[in-house]
């Protein structure tokens, strides 16, 4: 099942290129906001799912052109995004420890919406494009063989990343506002079989930038919600970004259009805009490529890679 939110944080199922409006199905459901209503369907899906199932099987919706989709998750507790975690098409002889910073719910936006590059003084801004993992259930200290239990579904992440500032500072580089476009849907676990098996491809102004498989993952999903889990308490509707294959990055600036798939997740499509129209070659970064493939220590702004 594919959930979203769409228009006045609606909650939908996306089915057939439509958007079924099944808000009578959680009318009963109690929230203060769409973010507690999407935690609250997360943790009481499987009592949820039957009156869920009855309304899409028996409506047919709204065209997804003729409504305004949401981000599916508008402000998660955490997002926990997971640094250095591909091993980039091989380049790296072996996995860099484990390792993950927090990124604001504040940087939450969904499709359609627009990434505001900031006025600061950023060498190079990027998109990270990354398999994000939905908690389902409470986990602490979860053993890796028993992880895929609390997990409940799969989006797709642009993990947007300013360069070069206070020292290579996650904080200072990663959560500001707009920072996490997020979407279009949540789509549950049980239609994504295996996800160390996922085509995950950026795109902008139509020229394809990254393109990897989630196979080069150095520490795979089951692992980084051990690891996490470990260290806090998860929750339902937290998000985990599991990283990226940094061949492929790029700048982003002024007017791009930015499109993520990951296989079964649908599409992305997020905006750029900069009031200071500042421009940067275009194409790919490679000296930051180069630098997390550990094929020089030169570059990239002399930051810690994520």
């Amino acid at each position: 099942m594919k959930l979203a939110f769409f228009n006045d944080f609606t909650l939908g199922v996306i089915k057939d290129g439509n958007v079924i409006d099944v808000s009578e199905a959680v009318r009963d459901v109690p929230h203060d906001s769409p973010q507690d209503l999407m935690n609250e369907v997360i943790s009481n899906f499987h009592r949820l799912r039957p009156r869920l199932n009855a309304i899409t099987n028996t409506s047919v919706g709204i065209s997804l052109d003729q409504v305004h989709l949401r981000p599916p998750l508008p402000r998660p507790n955490k997002i926990i995004a997971m640094a250095v975690n591909y091993m980039e098409f091989g380049a790296r002889k072996e996995p860099a420890p484990i390792n993950a910073f927090l990124k604001s719910p504040e940087a939450i936006i969904g499709p359609g919406d627009t990434i505001l590059i900031p006025d600061i003084n950023a060498p190079i801004f990027h998109h990270e494009a990354e398999l994000g993992v939905v908690i389902g259930k409470r986990a602490r200290s979860i053993e890796a063989n028993k992880a895929h239990d609390y997990i409940f579904g799969y989006v797709n992440f642009i993990d947007t990343s300013a360069r070069g500032l206070g020292g290579g500072s996650f904080y200072w580089g990663k959560s500001w506002d707009t920072f996490a476009p997020l979407g279009p849907a949540i789509v549950t676990a049980d239609e994504i079989p295996d996800p160390q098996n996922l085509s995950v491809k950026l795109w902008v102004n139509g020229k394809l930038r990254q393109e990897y498989s989630t196979n080069d993952m150095a520490h795979g999903v089951s692992r980084c919600i051990e690891w996490c889990s470990m260290v806090t308490t998860l929750e339902p509707g937290d998000v985990i970004a599991t990283g990226t294959n940094h061949q492929g990055l790029g700048a982003i600036q002024n007017y791009d259009l930015i499109e993520m798939e990951i296989d079964g997740l649908g599409r992305l499509v997020v905006h750029v805009k900069d009031p200071l129209k500042r421009e940067w070659p275009r194409g790919i970064d490679q000296a930051t490529a180069n630098r997390a493939a550990g094929r020089t220590t030169v570059g990239g702004f002399g930051e810690p890679i994520s």
